[in-house]
């Protein structure tokens, strides 16, 4: 992203998961292969924030594991060791043409972000026309507000509020399952998609002191096999077998 100058509103992108991506689904890349797909650049500049996790090893490992052979150009910023970094951090932000924040402390990142300024940055980035992804926290700071429990139990807290509403909170706000994510077009929902056949997501409103519901139905990501498992279900399905096997030879031997 070469200028900073304001694009139309409906030409503003920003992608919302309520879980999935290259965290959590190591063997399905089909929402970050949507989230590539969103940039008009041939060969995007995606920029990884992990400050929700406290800029972690694992996660930023696992961000290069999974765009480091894509048509891209992948980088990541660690605000816990700017000092690291060669470059200053506007130039950084605003040339991205895509910018990824993973999930972690919704308080957390917010405030590292404020105490940087990247707050502001990332709302110039967006009114020039960056894409801005992210999940769990990464997905709720750009709604009015969101769910955190970084102080223990559940409760509600103020996000950028470059989308109305909230995501995670069950009134007037979003829900959505692991592997589901919301594409808007400044503000105005234009996708649902999902990298998990089964996962859903909801709108609830409150009018005139009720609670409405509607469940929004995903567009399922092609791709790659819709059976593949990955992370816990793998685990799960190999213990499973493993099982299976054990029951076989008892069985043998009795």
């Amino acid at each position: 992203m070469s200028s900073a100058a304001a694009v139309d509103v409906e030409e503003r992108r920003i992608f919302a998961m309520g879980g999935g991506g290259f965290t959590m689904e190591p063997n399905n890349p089909l929402l970050d292969d949507f989230v590539l797909g969103l940039s008009p650049v041939k060969e995007p500049h995606v920029l990884f924030l992990p400050t929700a996790s406290g800029d972690t090893t694992a996660q930023i490992n696992a961000f290069r594991s999974r765009f480091h052979d894509r048509t891209c150009v992948p980088e990541h910023v660690s605000l816990f060791r700017l000092q690291d970094t060669k470059r200053p951090l506007a130039e950084i932000v605003l040339e991205a043409d895509i910018i990824y924040v993973g999930g972690g402390s919704m308080r957390n990142l917010l405030a590292i972000w404020q105490a940087h300024g990247l707050d502001r940055l990332l709302v110039e980035a967006w009114e020039a026309g960056t894409v801005l992804a992210g999940l769990s926290a990464g997905a709720m700071c750009w709604f009015q507000g969101g769910v955190t429990r970084s102080s223990g139990p559940p409760e509600p807290i103020s996000g950028l509020g470059l989308l109305e509403g909230s995501l995670t909170v069950h009134a007037d706000g979003w829900a959505l399952d692991d592997g589901v994510g919301l594409l808007f077009a400044g503000r105005r929902l234009e996708r649902v998609v999902s990298s998990r056949p089964g996962a859903g997501a909801q709108r609830v409103d409150a009018i005139a002191g009720e609670l409405v519901r509607h469940r929004l139905e995903p567009e399922l990501l092609e791709g790659q096999s819709h059976g593949a498992l990955g992370g816990i279900d793998e685990a799960v399905e190999e213990l499973r077998r493993v099982q299976r096997l054990r029951r076989g030879m008892a069985g043998g031997r009795g």
